[in-house]
């Protein structure tokens, strides 16, 4: 099978993730707009992988907003290519690459599947192309069985609908390994955004009610760029006025290589955004067989088996976090267990290998609804 993955920015972990695996039997081409001058326009770059850059605009990274005026010429572009090569099933990533990817399958009779970046929102105008696009396509890939009802909300047909989640490195992601080494405090790491709804702040002001327990924010901008982003700012001031100040260490942007090990050199990994359409800080913890606290959203609802595999939290409940934080922490047959479930779950249900297999299935379903 060839499959054609349309993609804003190749480089992101989850798509590369993807058309690895689906290498491994398939041959995947990934079409993306030009966002870097010095890159090659085509570059073999794993087993059946191929990506190819696109010149649809300036050779730079633009929102979605701004890459609107050069979506006809990606268009036309794949249009043209797939003449030439025609893929069996196309994939687009992002409302934007959707349209693009439409445009391009005119007339060539190839089923074109849709996954959305994140969760819906925006204005009035991006909702109305994402029902449109969500109706158009053979089928739409949610990441969770919440996006799943999000999209029935926004009102994409129930069965053009198919879960397949996020995966995970396992061969990184895994409970043997070298762990970060630390004093004698029990530690809670966060990893993302310390943006206000990232839940860097909720963790934060659970340390109040934690004594001598210290947090790791590992997330935001380089290092040497904390001083001046206010995110981090805020939370710095945030974490002296609750006294916990000096406690609290900020790391900044870390290595994607290091955070396995500082995942394993945890207590506790805590993941409390207000929205999770991917959740994978809570799998990657989960993965590495440390027990975690994430906010009962979006994926977290699919992931964390509440009390099984980790713990649930409603977002912005700093007080509950602290408590539930001490009991863990106070209970080191509970952890081993939590960690040990959390590790099994992401092994059998959200591996690459395992995520790869789902979107094939998908795949091959969209072929046969197009040839009926």
């Amino acid at each position: 099978m060839h499959i054609a993955i349309v993609s804003s920015d190749d480089r992101r972990i989850p798509i590369m993730s993807v058309a690895r695996e689906l290498g491994r039997e398939h041959r995947v081409t990934v079409y993306s707009r030009r966002n870097d001058a010095e890159r090659r326009p085509k570059a073999r770059v794993a087993h059946g992988v191929t990506v190819e850059q696109i010149d649809a605009g300036p050779a730079k990274d633009l929102g979605a907003d701004e890459v609107m005026p050069y979506l006809s010429d990606l268009g036309g572009h794949l249009a043209r290519r797939w003449g030439q090569d025609r893929p069996d099933v196309i994939h687009a990533y992002s409302w934007t690459c959707g349209l693009a990817a439409v445009a391009g399958a005119q007339g060539l009779g190839v089923p074109v599947t849709q996954t959305f970046s994140g969760p819906r929102g925006g204005s009035a105008h991006h909702l109305k192309l994402e029902r449109a696009l969500g109706r158009r396509a053979d089928a739409v890939i949610a990441g969770s069985e919440d996006e799943g009802a999000e999209l029935i909300r926004l009102g994409v047909p129930r069965d053009h609908i198919a879960v397949v989640p996020y995966g995970v490195d396992t061969e990184r992601f895994r409970r043997l390994g070298v762990a970060a080494a630390k004093g004698s405090r029990q530690r809670l790491l966060h990893v993302g955004s310390l943006a206000p709804d990232g839940g860097a702040h909720t963790v934060v002001r659970a340390l109040a009610g934690l004594p001598e327990v210290e947090l790791v924010l590992a997330g935001g901008p380089e290092a040497e760029e904390l001083a001046r982003d206010r995110d981090a700012c805020g939370l710095r001031a945030l974490a002296e006025q609750a006294g916990v100040a000096d406690r609290v260490t900020v790391l900044g942007q870390v290595a994607r290589s290091a955070v396995p090990k500082l995942m394993r050199g945890a207590d506790i990994v805590v993941s409390l955004p207000r929205e999770a359409p991917g959740g994978m800080v809570a799998l990657e913890a989960m993965a590495c067989g440390v027990p975690v606290i994430a906010s009962a959203v979006g994926a977290h609802l699919d992931s964390v088996v509440d009390g099984v595999t980790g713990l649930l939290v409603p977002p912005d409940r700093p007080a509950q976090v602290a408590r539930l934080a001490r009991e863990l922490l106070g209970d080191l047959t509970t952890r081993t267990a939590l960690g040990f479930a959390g590790a099994d779950r992401v092994r059998s249900r959200y591996s690459w290998e395992r995520v790869g297999q789902e979107l094939v299935r998908v795949y091959q379903d969209a072929l046969i609804s197009v040839a009926r």
